[in-house]
């Protein structure tokens, strides 16, 4: 398990992450988290982009999801173009 530290937050809801558990972690300035509140507990969940590699997974998902619903470069262009309009 990692280190245990303890912390605040101030009157506008900022919290610190103490240099101890920033030091282990390797997180730095801008870092995003996904953020959980349930019950008594707040959860932090460091959120990464993806990898080249897992990006291309997702990218081949999305193109066999939108061949499988019939979607072709010349709608999607449409669809991008409706909403540019409305805009």
């Amino acid at each position: 398990m990692g280190k245990l530290a303890t912390t605040k937050m101030s009157s506008r809801g900022q919290v610190v992450i103490p240099e101890s558990v920033r030091n282990e972690l390797k997180l730095s300035a801008g870092t995003q988290f996904a953020v959980l509140g349930k019950g008594d507990v707040v959860v932090l969940k460091h959120i990464k982009p993806p990898q080249l590699e897992e990006f291309a997974k997702i990218r081949a998902e999305v193109r066999r999801q939108a061949k499988k619903a019939g979607m072709t470069k010349s709608s999607l262009s449409a669809a991008m173009r409706k909403v540019r309009k409305n805009k």
